[in-house]
C-alpha cells in the first residue's frame, strides 16, 4: 500500500517535460490570481471575471478560447451549485436549522461539554446534506445564544462550529460546493465522478476524530474573546457611550428639533430614542420639537457625556449598562440586535454611509465588530469586511425584514423572525427526494437539484426572484472563473509539470508519502486562496504526479478534496470562518492556535483512510 519507493534516479529532472511559454504564461496567471484572491485587493468576482478575461486575451499561449473561456458558467458543477444554494435558502426560509438549534440548546442546558457536543453536531451532520455555508449562517446566532444562557463563552463554540462544519461537507457530495467540483474534474480528467455516498465512509471518520479534538481540545486552546457573563451592551464596550438625558424647563433647545439640538452641541450626539409621557419615538427622530420633561435617550462620547452634565437644563439619568440601564428590559429584548455582514454582502469593501443600507430599517448602529476590534466612532465610514458584526437598536419589523436580507445574516436578537413553519414538511421530503434521485441512479444531481429548486417556487417555499437576491453570486462567479483556469493549466503542459517536480523532489517518499504532500499542499492552499481553486488547480497537478509514480490517481483526487475543505489556519480561508469571526470576538492567531494541530492530526487520518479505501 504505502511500500512502494519512486525512484528518483528512475526519473530525474533530465525527466521532466520542457518549459514553454505557454506553461510560463499560464503559471503567471496562477500567480496573479493568487496574490489577488489572498490580499482581496479586488472582490472576488471581480477577480474570477478578471482570470476569465485574461486567458482568453491571451490565448494563443493559453489555449483557452471564448467559447472555453466562458464555459465555467454552463459547467454541471456550477449550475448544481446554483440550485443547491437555493435550495439551502428554502431551508433557511422555513427556519428549520433554527428550530433544531433550540431544541438541541433546550438539551444541552449550562452543560459546557453538552454545549460542545451540540455544537459540532449541529454544525457537522447537516452540512452533508445542506451547504455548509448557509448552516453556519443560521446556526451562529443560535449556538451563541445557547453558549451565553450556560455561562460560557461564543469564542469557546464558535470556531468548533465552523470547522465541523467543513468536515460534515465531506460526508455527501452536496455538502460543499468543492466536492461537486472536484467531482466535474475528476469525470474529466480520469472519467471518474462521485457517487453521492463515494466518501462517506471516510467522511464519517474524519467528522468523527475531528469532533473528538474539537470536543475536548479546542476549548484548552481558545480564550474567552467574548466575556461569558457579558449582555450585547458590555460586550460591544457601549455602556460609556449609551445614556438618557431629560429636558428641563430652563433647556436652552427647548422648542427646537432634535436635528437643530445634535447640529449645534458642542459634543458630537446620535439620539437613539425619545420617550414623551406614555409615548415612545425612534424615527424618524430628526423633525421632533423638544419639550420640557422629554426623556432623550443618545450615544454620545465620556467627553460629551460630562461635557452635558455641565449644562443647565440636562438631567442625566442612568448611564446604560447592567441593572442601570435606561433601556427596559423588554426594551433591550425587542431592540438590540446583531448583523453580520454576508459573504459576497453589496456591504463589502464599501461603507454604510456610501450604500445607505440602514436607511430604510429604523436601525441605529451602536458598535462595530471587525477583525478582533471593537469600533464606536465613524461607524458610518469604517469599510466592512465579510463577517463584521454590527450591534444594532432597531424595530421588531426592521429585523423581520433585514432577515431575509441576502447582504447580512441576522444574529442574536431578541425576537423570533417569521419563518414558514408549516412549510416544514414539504422542504423535508423535497430535499430527502433531490439526495435519494442521484443516489440511486434515477437522475443525475444536477437534474435532481433542478427539479427541487423549481418545486421550492410551487410549493410557495421561495420566489424565483430571490435567486437574484439571495444566493451568493460570488461562489457562482468564481467557479465560472477557475473552471477555465484548470482547464488552462492542463492543456499547456503546467499541470504535467507540477505534477513531476512534486514527484520528482518527493522521490525517497512512498507513495503514500507523497500522497500526503498534496494533501497538505492543498490544505495550505485553501487557507490562503479560495477552497474552490484550490481543487481546480491541484487535482490535475496530483493525477499527473500519480501518473508518473504509477499510483492509483483517484486516492490523489481524494487527498485535493478533502484537503480543500480543510481550511483550519486563518479567518479568511473558507466562508464559515468569517461568519464566526465577528460574534466570537476572535483574533487572527486564534484560528491557527487550534487549526495547526488539527490540521495535522487529519492530514494522517485522511490520508492512510484514502489508502485504505482506494489504495494508492
Amino acid at each position: 500500500m504505502g511500500s512502494t519507493i519512486y525512484n528518483l534516479a528512475a526519473a530525474g529532472l533530465s525527466d521532466l517535460p520542457p518549459v514553454t511559454p505557454d506553461m510560463l504564461v499560464v503559471l503567471g496567471i496562477i500567480f496573479g490570481a493568487l496574490i489577488l484572491f489572498y490580499s482581496e485587493w479586488l472582490p472576488i468576482d471581480v477577480t474570477a471575471i478578471l482570470i476569465m478575461v485574461t486567458l482568453i486575451v491571451l490565448e494563443p499561449w493559453t489555449q483557452i478560447s471564448p467559447k472555453e473561456g466562458i464555459s465555467g458558467f454552463s459547467n454541471p458543477a456550477t449550475i448544481t451549485v446554483l440550485a443547491m444554494l437555493f435550495l439551502a435558502e428554502g431551508i433557511r426560509e422555513t427556519g428549520l436549522i433554527q428550530i433544531i438549534g433550540q431544541k438541541i440548546s433546550e438539551y444541552a442546558g449550562e452543560n459546557r461539554f453538552k454545549q460542545l457536543l451540540s455544537s459540532v453536531g449541529l454544525g457537522g451532520v447537516p452540512s452533508g446534506f445542506i451547504n455548509n455555508t448557509p448552516v453556519v449562517a443560521m446556526l451562529v446566532p443560535v449556538i451563541s445564544e445557547m453558549a451565553k444562557k450556560g455561562k460560557n463563552s461564543p469564542s469557546k463554540v464558535l470556531i468548533p462550529l465552523s470547522y465541523a462544519s467543513q468536515l460534515g461537507g465531506m460526508l455527501t457530495l452536496i455538502g460543499t460546493s468543492t466536492n461537486l467540483l472536484a467531482s466535474d474534474v475528476s469525470e474529466r480528467l480520469i472519467g471518474h465522478s462521485f457517487s453521492m455516498f463515494e466518501f462517506t465512509l471516510l467522511g464519517s471518520i474524519v467528522l468523527v476524530v475531528g469532533s473528538i479534538y474539537l470536543i475536548t481540545v479546542a476549548p484548552l486552546l481558545l480564550p474567552e474573546r467574548v466575556k461569558p457573563d457579558e449582555g450585547e451592551l458590555e460586550e460591544y464596550e457601549v455602556e460609556e457611550y449609551l445614556t438618557e438625558f431629560t429636558f428641563g424647563a430652563d433647556n436652552e433647545y427647548l422648542g427646537r428639533t432634535v436635528a437643530e439640538f445634535t447640529e449645534d452641541v458642542e459634543w458630537n450626539v446620535k439620539p437613539i430614542l425619545m420617550h414623551r409621557n406614555e409615548q415612545s419615538f425612534d424615527e424618524p427622530l430628526a423633525t421632533k420639537e423638544l419639550r420640557e420633561n422629554d426623556h432623550l435617550i443618545m450615544r454620545i462620547s465620556l467627553d460629551g457625556l460630562k461635557g452635558l452634565l455641565g449644562e443647565p437644563g440636562f438631567q442625566p439619568g442612568p448611564i446604560s449598562g447592567g441593572s442601570n440601564s435606561p433601556l427596559t428590559e423588554e426594551e433591550q429584548e425587542q431592540h438590540l440586535a446583531e448583523i453580520i455582514i454576508n459573504q459576497g454582502s453589496s456591504l463589502e469593501g464599501n461603507t454604510l454611509a456610501r450604500t445607505e443600507f440602514l436607511e430604510g430599517y429604523d436601525a441605529h448602529v451602536l458598535a462595530l465588530r471587525s477583525r478582533g476590534e471593537t469600533f464606536h466612532q465613524g461607524l458610518e465610514d469604517h469599510v466592512l469586511h465579510t463577517g463584521d458584526t454590527l450591534l444594532i437598536y432597531t424595530t421588531e419589523d426592521s429585523l423581520d425584514r433585514l432577515n431575509r436580507e441576502r447582504d447580512v445574516i441576522l444574529g442574536r436578537q431578541g425576537t423570533n423572525p417569521k419563518y414558514k413553519k408549516g412549510k416544514i414538511p414539504f422542504v423535508v421530503a423535497l430535499m430527502a427526494a433531490v439526495v435519494a434521485m442521484p443516489a440511486l441512479g434515477i437522475l443525475p444531481i444536477l437534474v435532481s437539484s433542478l427539479i427541487g429548486m423549481i418545486l421550492m417556487v410551487i410549493g410557495g417555499v421561495m420566489r424565483f426572484d430571490d435567486i437574484y437576491r439571495r444566493i451568493d453570486w460570488n461562489v457562482i462567479f468564481l467557479l465560472a472563473g477557475v473552471i477555465p483556469l484548470g482547464n488552462a493549466l492542463e492543456k499547456t503542459g503546467g499541470a504535467e509539470l507540477l505534477g513531476d517536480l512534486i514527484a520528482v523532489s518527493s522521490g525517497a517518499l512512498p507513495v503514500i508519502g507523497v500522497l500526503w504532500i498534496f494533501y497538505m499542499v492543498t490544505a495550505g492552499l485553501t487557507n490562503v486562496i479560495s477552497n474552490n481553486a484550490s481543487v481546480v488547480l491541484m487535482i490535475p497537478v496530483g493525477i499527473e504526479a500519480a501518473n508518473l509514480i504509477g499510483a492509483n490517481a483517484f486516492a490523489f483526487v481524494m487527498a485535493v478534496t478533502f484537503a480543500a475543505s480543510t481550511a483550519f489556519l486563518s479567518p479568511i480561508g473558507y466562508q464559515t470562518n468569517l461568519f464566526v469571526y465577528g460574534p466570537g470576538g476572535y483574533k487572527f492567531s486564534d484560528y491557527a492556535r487550534v487549526g495547526a494541530p488539527l490540521q495535522i492530526l487529519l492530514s494522517i487520518v485522511t490520508v492512510f483512510g484514502i489508502a485504505w479505501i482506494w489504495g494508492v
